[in-house]
């Protein structure tokens, strides 16, 4: 079985994309919430700060979720399908 690497980088996209938009708005609701997480995040995407621009930048957060995980899932699809191709006999 062959992953579509597109398609699969997109559903990366979309649910780390999610989670990190639902965990940032979370956080603004209660700002206990999830701040750990989030000041990984602030590790991580350079254009992030936690805690700096509100809203903006938990959109900022999600963009960046959105476009890293897109290239992660569409290397990890392009690896898979190159080490589980089937041997011709």
């Amino acid at each position: 079985m062959k992953f579509d690497v597109i398609r699969f980088g997109c559903t990366a996209a979309s649910i780390w994309g999610l989670l990190v938009l639902l965990v940032g708005v979370a956080n603004l609701l209660w700002p206990a919430y999830g701040a750990a997480f989030l000041k990984a995040i602030d590790s991580i995407y350079p254009g992030y700060h936690f805690g700096e621009w509100g809203f903006g930048g938990v959109l900022v957060a999600t963009l960046y979720a959105i476009i890293d995980a897109w290239i992660v899932g569409v290397l990890f699809a392009l690896l898979y399908n190159k080490f589980t191709k089937k041997k011709r006999a």
